[in-house]
């Protein structure tokens, strides 16, 4: 929840000249709703895809301050959030939610990124990898092993979210590695093209080290992205 036109204008200028420069990278900015077109207007025509923060699980109808994957998809957008640590920590948003708004996702022709990771509690308690796997298997679950092609999955180690803590590349490596076991079991060819990013932090001065392990495939962006400079240092990194 940042950012004005002005702030949005500013930041897709400067993202968008560098990112003309770059190969072999792809890059989504995801605003809040009520800059969806603005920002689509920016990068129209330029190497920048665009999604959303989040959608509502359900179609058009009685549902009052919610957004549609119609909606998202009329404004523009190709991939959308889902399952954020703070949608899930601030706003109660269960396994059981996150896998309904990912299957509304897909539906619509939207490609989502599927957040899933541990609390500070969890990681002290050894439960890291049960709670992702939990958080995974309810949506291969709700959409099969297939689908999961479409989707990229982002980890987020809630624990280095705004804290300035930042996981190692060996602790990041570890759990991306496990995500991809975890897909692999079921389906081989689904794990190698699935992306998993990681959304712990990271910033220009250590996404190389991140980006170097073998399962991270690139970054979900938090507070580096509202810098035009820290955002493209990553991009550079990629």
């Amino acid at each position: 929840m940042n950012g004005r036109r002005a702030m949005a204008n500013e930041l897709c200028t400067k993202i968008v000249e560098e990112i003309q420069n770059l190969e072999n990278i792809d890059v989504a900015l995801c605003p809040p709703f009520i800059l969806l077109n603005e920002v689509q207007k920016m990068i129209a025509d330029n190497n920048c895809m665009l999604g959303a923060q989040d959608l509502d699980m359900h179609d058009d109808g009685a549902y009052t301050g919610q957004v549609s994957a119609e909606m998202l998809k009329d404004a523009g957008c190709e991939w959308v959030i889902i399952g954020h640590s703070e949608r899930r920590t601030l706003f109660g948003e269960t396994n059981l939610i996150v896998s309904k708004k990912v299957k509304q996702a897909l539906n619509h022709g939207l490609n989502p990124i599927l957040c899933v990771g541990e609390t500070e509690d969890e990681r002290k308690a050894g439960q890291e990898k049960t709670v992702v796997q939990e958080q995974l298997q309810s949506v291969i679950d709700e959409i099969g092993i297939e689908s999961c092609k479409n989707i990229a999955i982002a980890y987020e180690p809630v624990w280095a979210i705004g804290t300035g803590l930042t996981a190692t590349s060996d602790e990041a490596q570890t759990i991306h590695s496990f995500i991809r076991e975890q897909i692999s079991s079921l389906d081989d060819e689904v794990a190698n093209s699935c992306r998993i990013l990681y959304g712990g932090s990271m910033k220009k001065n250590n996404a190389s080290s991140l980006l170097v392990c073998p399962d991270i495939d690139g970054g979900l962006i938090g507070g580096a992205s509202l810098s035009a400079d820290e955002f493209l240092g990553i991009c550079r990194s990629v």
